[in-house]
């Protein structure tokens, strides 16, 4: 009754102070179904419930009609039951968390989840000469995220930023616009407002600093929901549950990738590969760029088939990759050039965007004069899906959409649903969905490979995996990376990664490199790829940078295990991959805007190096946890910035205590994985009494393995009893998932003395190494079984 009293005041207060449209008069509210409908002078709300954390509010305008498709929404109000209560000035529509409270004179709309407030309508919806806008109040001292990839610091608010994706060559760390926008805010008190909504506009963050956020859009949906949730990955679990969860990524995904921009001939890409063999540097995949299907950087795109004159035996050449464990991934462009092979074809077919009067539309770009292939006509759906099966016959795993944004799309275009303006930010979301969907149908096993570096909310669940465009080669290109993966991750895209070593320009600088790798061992996708005046494969690097390179690279596969559960743990719970700071500390303000360390998963913290010649670099680590160094195994307390060394074959890394993190040996090809025996390596400190962790596995690339329930998750505990400290390691397995006897080593760190007695079921047999003052416990143990070790310390 208490809290029901102090939301009855607050909600009184907030909106004598905070109305709404004083023009838009409340005339009724009515119940329908899963809806609350709410007609005002001038149209009408439906406010719809999709669970107890998404509440949709759509406006009407008078005249109007109800748009009812959505390009992200793939949720079903289920289970959204909800209280309707007129109280005499407003009326409250609550469910057992968000409330809506639409007070009706002066007429407002407010958002409480469990008796705090969260955020109000300002003027609401507006229909200016221009644009249509829908307008919040904001406290002044939220921080601000999201509106998609941008380089503008993690704090967004102040800017008013375009939503219309376009390509910034050689951006640094500074950029407005970019290929990837998302009508999407997320707040720093902790709640999402995603604009249902796909044609073109802004999101003004409070450029005027009069504490107003405002969403504008040429025309569509006047929709938006409002998402929350108990943690930062609770709310983002339930965003993702609203526009779809990313589908488990094949294993292989996680490996090295050799790319360049690009590879001119069979012979080239097969000697490439020979010579990562040769070098003993993991490799996994190999990206052919446009030679594939031309000689000439201009003039050939759109002839989408194979020259044969450099790559005269294809198929031989992508089964001989295959067999070694090298994935072979092809660019496809939206885009079929006037003087292109298939340009009679396209409009023979009529599959080509159309011109005012109904031809095919022609315009000049870089590449050359060209069409636009119409994917929403589904004559040019199914002709491109075809051009991807045809591909993927001849053994192709993967696919690379370029220039999907669409890179040059004027606004006088015309498609089967609209007009250039109104699809331009979903057409690289569509363009993914059309290759996921025919994955679907005729490869229904196969856990499709979807790079693709434009797209719009939702386009997670289509397995896209965004890359952040053409960043220059220089620290700068770098020092925005973190930012734009964080950001990303934040609003579902948690594959968002870079070119590993940065694109544009000529900079041959060996330590830039070497850093950019480095840090990409703890990014989504390890992809390093360059314009090919700077060889981005290390085997061409000078013989330092190839040693360090191969260390990070090396690395990469060492910790497969724990990277493939990030995918598992993504694809069920929306969990980035990449994750800030103020995920741990949601009370400290000074994480809001900070991205220089990050959180790689839940258990290792990340400081990338950033500048050139580092000694030493400030770190931060978070509170009320003990952090170990990932290489010495020195232990750090939680809550301070620390200044700590720098070495040029690592960047810092650190372990949180009570962390299980696997780790398997080091192969040439995930193809060659082997989940026969795990490193298991445990952090000990005396503060942790009791941990556990789970490890997914499956056999990495069947897209139905959780449903066809084969797989297994391994489960490791600690839990501390007196001076034991006593560890299990259990299994939960799908019916159908071939179980396997396994051997474990568990490595225990931050012990001060060796263990006074250690068993193993029956057996006592351990390793003690005094010099880094920790213990190797070799463990044999049958799937279905609990494997139970004693460790006696002395304390």
């Amino acid at each position: 009754m208490k809290n029901k009293i102090l939301f009855i005041i607050t909600l009184f207060s907030f909106v004598c102070i905070h109305s709404q449209n004083t023009n838009r008069v409340f005339k009724r509210a009515v119940k329908q179904g899963l809806n609350l409908k709410v007609e005002v002078s001038d149209g009408y709300y439906i406010i719809k419930p999709f669970s107890s954390n998404v509440i949709e509010t759509t406006f009407v305008p008078e005249g109007d009609y109800l748009k009812s498709q959505s390009h992200a929404v793939v949720a079903k109000p289920y289970n959204a039951y909800f209280e309707m209560t007129d109280r005499g000035n407003d009326v409250v529509l609550k469910t057992n968390g968000l409330y809506v409270a639409i007070t009706k004179q002066p007429f407002q709309i407010s958002y409480y989840y469990k008796d705090k407030f969260i955020v109000s309508e300002k003027a609401g919806y507006i229909k200016n000469d221009s644009l249509e806008t829908i307008e919040f109040n904001l406290t002044k001292d939220e921080v601000l995220y999201g509106g998609g990839a941008r380089a503008l610091g993690m704090n967004r608010r102040g800017n008013r930023l375009q939503l219309y994706n376009r390509a910034h060559y050689g951006y640094e760390t500074h950029s407005e616009l970019m290929n990837y926008t998302m009508p999407i805010v997320v707040s720093s008190k902790q709640y999402m407002l995603h604009f249902d909504n796909a044609p073109i506009g802004f999101l003004d963050l409070d450029s005027k600093g009069d504490n107003t956020l405002t969403y504008e859009t040429i025309s569509g949906r006047k929709t938006y929901q409002v998402i929350v949730g108990d943690s930062w990955l609770d709310m983002i679990n339930n965003y993702t549950d609203l526009t779809g969860k990313q589908p488990m990524l094949p294993r292989w995904a996680l490996g090295n990738f050799s790319s360049r921009f690009g590879y001119h001939s069979q012979e080239e890409v097969e000697n490439t590969i020979a010579k990562f063999k040769d070098e003993k540097i993991p490799v996994d995949a190999i990206i052919l760029d446009l030679y594939w299907f031309g000689k000439e950087l201009k003039g050939t795109m759109g002839n989408l088939e194979v020259f044969r004159d450099s790559f005269p035996d294809f198929e031989g050449m992508v089964k001989r990759l295959y067999d070694n464990g090298v994935k072979t991934i092809t660019i496809t462009e939206p885009f079929i050039l006037t003087n292109s092979k298939k340009w009679d074809e396209a409009v023979d077919k009529r599959i080509l965007a159309k011109d005012s009067v109904g031809n095919p539309a022609k315009y000049d770009f870089y590449f050359g004069n060209t069409g636009l292939i119409d994917i929403y006509n589904p004559d040019g759906k199914k002709w491109f899906w075809d051009i991807y099966k045809g591909l993927a016959d001849k053994g192709v795993a993967g696919i690379w959409g370029d220039l999907g944004e669409p890179e040059v799309h004027p606004d006088w275009v015309q498609h089967k649903t609209g007009s250039a303006n109104e699809v331009h930010n979903i057409y690289g979301h569509d363009w993914a969905r059309l290759i996921y969907e025919g994955y679907q149908h005729e490869f229904p096993n196969t856990r499709p490979f979807i790079l693709m570096r434009a797209g719009y909310s939702g386009s997670q669940r289509f397995g896209m995996i965004p890359w952040s465009g053409d960043v220059n080669r220089t620290w700068g290109g770098l020092q925005s990376q973190p930012e734009i993966a964080l950001q990303m991750g934040m609003q579902g895209l948690a594959y968002m990664h870079s070119d590993l070593g940065g694109f544009a320009g000529a900079n041959l600088n060996d330590e830039l490199y070497v850093r950019w790798l480095q840090y990409g061992v703890f990014n989504p996708i390890f992809r390093p790829h360059a314009q090919e005046d700077v060889p981005s494969e290390p085997i061409f690097r000078s013989e330092k940078a190839k040693a360090l390179a191969k260390q990070a690279i090396e690395l990469r596969y060492k910790l497969l295990p724990y990277n493939y559960n990030l995918v598992y743990e993504n694809n069920q719970y929306g969990k980035p991959l990449m994750r800030p700071l103020f995920f741990e500390e949601v009370d400290n303000p000074q994480l809001y805007n900070y991205s220089k360390t990050y959180l790689w998963g839940n258990d290792i913290l990340v400081s990338p190096v950033l500048e050139a010649g580092k000694k030493v670099q400030e770190v931060y680590f978070p509170k009320d946890n003990v952090w170990f160094d990932f290489y010495t195994a020195e232990k750090i307390e939680g809550g301070q910035t620390k200044t700590v060394q720098v070495n040029e074959n690592s960047i810092p890394t650190y372990i949180r205590a009570g962390a299980f993190i696997p780790s398997t040996t080091v192969v040439q090809t995930t193809e060659n994985y082997q989940d026969d025996l795990y490193k298991i390596d445990y952090y000990y400190d005396a503060s942790v009494l009791t941990s556990s962790r789970e490890i997914y596995n499956d056999d990495g690339k069947s897209a139905k393995a959780i449903k066809d329930k084969n797989f297994e998750i391994l489960k490791f505990e600690m839990n501390t009893k007196g001076a034991t400290l006593e560890f299990k390691i259990s299994d939960t397995t799908g019916n159908n998932f071939s179980a396997k006897s396994r051997t474990f080593y568990l490595t225990i760190h931050g012990l001060e003395n060796k263990p006074k007695r250690i068993t193993v079921g029956k057996h006592s047999d351990f390793d003690w190494f005094e010099a880094t003052k920790t213990v190797r416990i070799p463990i044999e143990r049958t799937t279905g079984e609990i494997a139970l070790i004693r460790v006696k310390i002395k304390k």
